[in-house]
């Protein structure tokens, strides 16, 4: 469950819209780890820290020069994380020995929790059964998606309504190839869970539009 690339930190704030990684929608305040540190009155590395518990969730990223991720989190959510008084604990003194344990497995769950986020988005504006169905498959590999969807005219009819990763550099770019691969499920709950997802969402839209079963290419 560990991030692709190793997480720069960055103070700079920007508004990006939701589907190309920068956040849910035009004109949200997002942040870096550095300023939403600041936010929440932590350390960066606390900040952090909280992130990849799943307690903070990344509402997009981008990739900085060196190709690494920075990721970015919608401020007001930031502030309301911070205004909650069940939160304190996390906010001062030692991190409880539960979480400890699992930081210390190595666990980071913004790439999942971004995916999970982007789902959402990507389904609340998806028009029709074949658009939720590409939906969930633009987090599968096309391997894991062949397990779940095993006509191949239904899965040539769900590539056209698939949503490309966001918009990172030049194709096949390094900044491409980070953002393809945290666009795509990991780990195997995750993935048997979106497999999961996709077999029903396809029988449905299946059931209120079959595919076209015209030739299939080579």
């Amino acid at each position: 469950m560990s991030a692709p690339r190793t997480t720069a930190h960055d103070a700079t704030t920007t508004r990006e819209p939701g589907l190309d990684g920068g956040g849910d929608g035009p004109g949200e305040r997002v942040v870096g780890t550095t300023e939403g540190a600041a936010l929440l009155g932590v350390p960066k590395a606390r900040f952090t820290r909280l992130a990849r518990l799943g307690l903070l969730v990344p509402a997009g990223f981008r990739v900085n020069r060196h190709h690494a991720v920075v990721w970015l989190y919608q401020a007001e959510e930031l502030l309301l994380f911070a205004s909650d008084e069940g939160n304190a604990s996390l906010l001062t003194g030692r991190t409880p020995g539960n979480l400890r344990g699992l930081l210390d497995t190595g666990v980071d769950l913004r790439p999942r929790n971004w995916r999970s986020r982007r789902l959402g988005l990507m389904l609340r504006r998806a028009d029709g059964p074949w658009a939720r169905a590409g939906a969930v498959a633009s987090l599968l590999g096309p391997p894991h998606v062949a397990e779940a969807v095993r006509d191949p005219h239904d899965r040539r009819h769900l590539d056209r309504f698939r949503r490309p990763p966001p918009s990172r550099g030049a194709p096949g770019s390094p900044a491409a190839g980070l953002a393809e691969e945290l666009m795509t499920a990991q780990d195997p709950d995750e993935v048997a869970w979106l497999q999961a997802d996709l077999a029903r969402l396809t029988e449905e839209a299946r059931a209120h539009r079959p595919a076209p079963r015209g030739p299939l290419g080579r």
